[in-house]
């Protein structure tokens, strides 16, 4: 390959401050591991080539064999494992605190789309197939961030001869594990130079062939990640590399509850006391030895099994007839012409022919496949695989019969079907604990599809919130402040209480908007419960639904007794509920009871606590009065009633208030009338007064110039005549005063007097009415009300 021929860089020969840590004390552990379990690897490649040897099976000169081993696994790999687990994370004591749920909420989603990611489905059937064939199955997780940034949490399967652990009694006492990985010299570069340098370029490099022995892969060498739990130290060796390639802490690797990256392996038979397993072909084997022997020895009387004869030299026109008769392969009747009757004689074509006896021959065969028969039996008594769970009845057998068949082998097989839900469950929870706590919580969001709210963006909604309460505020301010609007509400008192109870309303409303921000769950709480690794086991319950393929009519049966059980529950308890409120607790802790005991009832658990919840909820509200509705109802009679008074009322005063307009308007226009009239009169008595001033004035100018012309004839002095004519004058002025006063004082008294009456008679028409009727309640005149 190019990588492996093209010239290396230089590469540091260690990591600064890193100090070479000899590798000998974990590769002499990985030796004695892999001599303790050399045998079981060895049993299991005689196995394998067992089970699917193309060479072998190809081979026509090979002796037949009956394929009972492959068959029993074709049967038996379904029935352990049929379907990818699901992950379930639910809150561990069922509480309904918003936290908890919105991070088992978030978890789920999160492990659901890395089973996804990593393609469960096939690491699982590795597994299996293992499981079932070398009684070991073997998963591996690990964290990753590759060339991009993206955070992975990979799951992979393990081969048998890449696994090893301290050989112990139990799994909890095994001391290290260790799992193999091959790489390219340019992959170990890249992996371990940083620390070590070109120590890797020590490693065994050899190329790989495949099983077969023939296809060649590039140079590739074994690298062993090394984890021990009593060191609490991960270090990486590989053979013929005398230090340590890397090592590290579980801080700097993955902090697991376990310890170790990978679950215990999921086991068939073991040997008691140890952990070394055994394959169940080895429990069989003899059988199976016998059944193919039977098969080879039935195959090779097969072929003695045929139709032979002699007949008497001389007789060649017979011996034609019945070799043409022998060969021929016409299905029809055939009749062999013979060229001379004579040829028979006295004799008989029986008596012709003397055929080679086969009869022991088919018995012995026959003595063979009982024999055979019964073998298989006995394998399918050794492997607990009944003929229900292979296909095969007998309808002459009873329900329970088949039944009983069917549960038998259920059993035999039910321990290694817990076997891969356990291993399922672990890499669950594996695989939950490295993302809770190295993804970040953008990845995890993503991942997730949460739609949680970060604290940023809650923070933001509060500051627009508090901004529009500090609005709210001073508008409140400024209108108090304000004289106008402090008169405007003392006029309109009621109007400015319902404005201020709306003010006051649009501030609790704002105070329970911040509340409810307050107790939103974040995605930051939810990441930081996720990381607490002392607090996320005892809230959290991680687990794996079934991965065992369902009976449909079993899942059937169980949905509907399930809803029979709930619906009848409902259908009794919920009217004793409405009678007696208080009941609604006890109720909902019996429907927990009756919908526990269902794999469905668990599926709607949290709906189940939601409706119970809404019961307590009802329960703790007053009971309602019996007669509310009744009250109610003539509430709204009543209100009906005063509604249709009230427009009775109004269309009443909108008819008053509209005659009260016609009169207003009348009572105008004739007062306006009136002013014109008497402006009128004053103007003509403002011209009369004008015109009797001018007569004065010229008759006082003439009298003046006789009064003049005689004082003169006289001799009389010109005061004595101006005295005497200027109090003339003013007696004349004050006579003209008295008179015009008089006139216009008359004229205001008439129209004072006019508008009285005018608006009398308008409050008169305006005023509501009453009958007025005399002591023998007979109406004898109306009259106004007066308020």
């Amino acid at each position: 390959m190019a990588d492996e021929t093209e010239t290396e860089p230089e590469v540091a020969e260690a990591a600064p401050g890193a100090k070479a840590r000899a590798s000998k004390p974990y590769l002499a552990m990985i030796k004695d591991a892999e001599r303790y379990f050399g045998q079981y690897n060895q049993k299991c490649d005689n196995i394998e080539k067992q089970l699917a040897d193309l060479d072998r099976l190809a081979n026509t000169t090979r002796d037949r064999e009956f394929q009972m081993f492959w068959a029993n696994m074709e049967v038996v790999k379904p029935t352990l494992y049929a379907r990818p687990p699901v992950p379930v994370v639910t809150v561990r004591f069922k509480d309904r605190k918003p936290l908890p749920r919105e991070a088992a909420e978030l978890l789920e989603r999160c492990s659901i789309t890395n089973f996804a990611r990593e393609d469960i489905d096939t690491t699982m059937k590795l597994v299996r197939d293992d499981l079932a064939v070398n009684s070991r199955g073997v998963a591996w997780c690990w964290y990753e961030v590759d060339e991009k940034g993206e955070q992975r949490a990979r799951i992979a399967h393990v081969d048998r001869r890449d696994f090893l652990h301290e050989p112990a009694r139990y799994w909890h006492e095994t001391g290290w594990v260790a799992r193999g990985s091959w790489m390219t010299r340019k992959e170990a570069r890249k992996r371990f130079s940083t620390y070590s340098g070109k120590a890797y370029a020590s490693a065994e490099y050899a190329k790989q062939k495949d099983a077969d022995g023939e296809a060649e892969y590039s140079e590739k060498a074994r690298f062993w990640e090394f984890w021990s739990k009593t060191e609490q130290r991960i270090v990486w060796v590989s053979p013929n590399v005398d230090v340590v390639l890397d090592q590290a802490t579980p801080d700097e690797m993955l902090t697991l509850d376990d310890f170790f990256p990978c679950p215990k392996p999921a086991y068939g038979t073991i040997k008691k006391g140890t952990q070394k397993p055994i394959p169940d072909f080895l429990l069989y084997k003899d059988q199976l030895e016998e059944i193919n022997e039977l098969t080879a020895r039935i195959s090779a009387l097969s072929e003695a099994l045929r139709l032979r004869g002699f007949y008497a030299s001389g007789a060649e026109d017979i011996a034609d007839a019945i070799e043409a008769a022998i060969k021929s392969q016409d299905k029809r009747a055939l009749l062999v012409p013979v060229a001379s009757a004579a040829a028979f004689g006295d004799k008989k074509l029986a008596d012709v022919i003397v055929w080679l006896p086969i009869e022991v021959v088919a018995n012995t065969i026959t003595s063979l496949v009982n024999l055979r028969r019964q073998l298989v039996e006995d394998v399918y008594q050794i492997t607990g695989l009944s003929d229900i769970m292979r296909g095969a009845t007998d309808p002459k057998e009873t329900l329970g019969a088949q039944e009983l068949k069917s549960q038998y082998g259920s059993v035999r097989i039910r321990e290694r079907q817990k076997e891969l839900v356990r291993v399922a469950l672990d890499l669950t929870r594996i695989q939950c604990e490295i993302m809770s706590e190295n993804f970040s919580p953008e990845t995890l969001a993503a991942m997730s599809q949460s739609e949680l709210p970060t604290v940023a963006a809650l923070q933001e909604q509060a500051d627009g919130i508090h901004q529009q309460m500090i609005q709210l505020q001073a508008q409140v301010r400024m209108a108090t402040e304000n004289p106008q609007i402090a008169a405007m509400a003392q006029q309109q008192p009621e109007q400015a209480q319902q404005i201020a109870q709306q003010a006051q309303q649009q501030m609790q409303a704002y105070q329970g908007q911040i509340q409810e921000l307050q107790n939103t769950v974040t995605l930051e709480a939810v990441v930081e419960l996720l990381r607490d690794q002392r607090l996320r086991p005892f809230i959290l319950d991680i687990e794996t639904d079934s991965t065992i393929q369902p009976d449909e009519d079993a899942a059937k049966q169980r949905a509907t007794e399930f809803a029979t059980a709930v619906g009848g529950f409902i259908g009794q308890a919920f009217p004793m509920v409405q009678a007696e409120p208080q009941l609604a607790p006890f109720v909902g802790e019996m429907l927990k009871f009756v919908s526990n005991p269902f794999r469905a009832g668990r599926a709607l658990e949290g709906t189940i606590d939601e409706l119970v919840e809404k019961m307590k909820q009802f329960a703790s509200q007053p009971k309602p009065d019996p007669n509310a509705a009744q009250r109610e109802a003539d509430a709204k009679k009543q209100e009906h009633d005063s509604a249709l008074r009230q427009q009775e009322a109004a269309d009443k005063k909108a008819e008053r208030d509209e005659n009260r307009q016609m009169a207003r308007e009348q009572h105008d226009f004739k007062m306006d009338e009136m002013r014109a009239t008497a402006e009128q009169r004053a103007n003509e008595f403002d011209q009369k007064r004008q015109m009797e001033s001018d007569k004065h004035s010229q008759a006082m100018d003439t009298r003046k110039a006789d009064t003049d012309g005689k004082r003169a004839e006289m001799g009389l002095p010109n005061e004595e005549i101006m005295g005497g004519l200027i109090s003339e004058m003013a007696a004349q002025r004050e006579a003209s005063t008295q008179a015009i006063v008089a006139v216009a004082e008359a004229m205001q008294q008439g129209n004072q007097a006019v508008a009285e009456a005018v608006n009398n008679l308008a409050a008169a028409q305006l005023a509501p009415k009453q009958i007025v009727k005399d002591a023998a309640g007979k109406p004898v005149g109306i009259q106004a009300v007066v308020n």
